[in-house]
């Protein structure tokens, strides 16, 4: 009995929808018993009088049930969650990201790259915080004029996207962020995520334990993972026995030599 009566305490904000049912329910009773009362043929004007009663009452008592539902997550959030002040207003439409609720759900391994993986990791987010992306690592064949160090960190492309699609905050930020050029300076031409990249390179063991500590630094809603610690170029071997070690040039080499791939990797 006394648990029960914690719902009606003024700091569980229950009151106001519970007395919001019980209106519902009064005017749908009083509809529904002026139709019972009434005599077989009524009119017109009564009749949308028990109509307006009725459509009343239902409105109170789905918006009292609604409301009581979205208080009673708010009252769950703010008795589990220690990162939520007390007094400060819950945002339930920010519950999807609360690791307490959802650090239990189904864990799940994607493996691939480009814009499929980022699409497909942007909507996993939404259900469960316990996702590994095992992300491609390759040499695109792109003609920049930095050194061979450089070009490594342009080929951590779908790395860097694939941590943007699962961050907590709006990814169109991080992606923003990620892929902001210098315009001047000794680092013109270069991307945010290049510069970044080669310096947390530095100061960890290798590339796999840089974009390790990077899943913790930027908070995302799982894990990105290389598929390899080792640099990797997708090349192609003809038939002719020409080998094409740049992937932007395998369909031009295939079609000005007229020749079919034997293989590709």
């Amino acid at each position: 009995m006394r648990n029960f009566l914690h719902w009606f305490k003024d700091s569980s904000k229950m009151k106001r929808w519970i007395m919001l049912i019980l209106v519902g329910v009064v005017f749908t009773s009083y509809g529904m018993g002026s139709l019972i009362v009434s005599n077989e043929s009524i009119s017109l004007i009564q009749a949308i009088k028990i109509v307006i009663y009725f459509v009343i009452g239902f409105t109170c008592v789905v918006l009292g049930l609604i409301f009581i539902n979205k208080r009673t997550m708010e009252l769950f959030v703010e008795a589990t969650d220690d990162r939520i002040d007390t007094g400060k207003k819950v945002n339930v439409n920010k519950l999807i990201f609360n690791k307490k609720i959802y650090n239990q759900g189904p864990k799940i391994v994607v493996i691939g790259g480009g814009s499929g993986l980022n699409t497909t990791l942007e909507g996993l987010k939404k259900h469960t915080s316990n996702i590994t992306a095992v992300v491609t690592i390759s040499d695109y064949g792109e003609n920049f004029k930095q050194n061979n160090e450089v070009m490594f960190y342009r080929q951590l492309e779908d790395i860097k996207n694939g941590m943007a699609s699962l961050a907590i905050s709006d990814e169109s930020k991080m992606q923003e962020l990620l892929n902001y050029k210098f315009t001047s300076g000794d680092l013109k031409g270069l991307a945010f995520s290049d510069v970044y990249f080669a310096a947390m390179n530095d100061i960890s063991l290798n590339t796999a334990e840089a974009i390790k500590n990077t899943n913790d630094i930027f908070k995302i809603c799982g894990n990105v993972l290389p598929v390899t610690k080792d640099k990797m170029k997708i090349c192609a071997e003809l038939d002719n026995g020409y080998l094409v070690e740049e992937k932007s040039k395998i369909a031009e080499t295939v079609y000005d030599k007229i020749t079919k791939i034997n293989r590709v990797y």
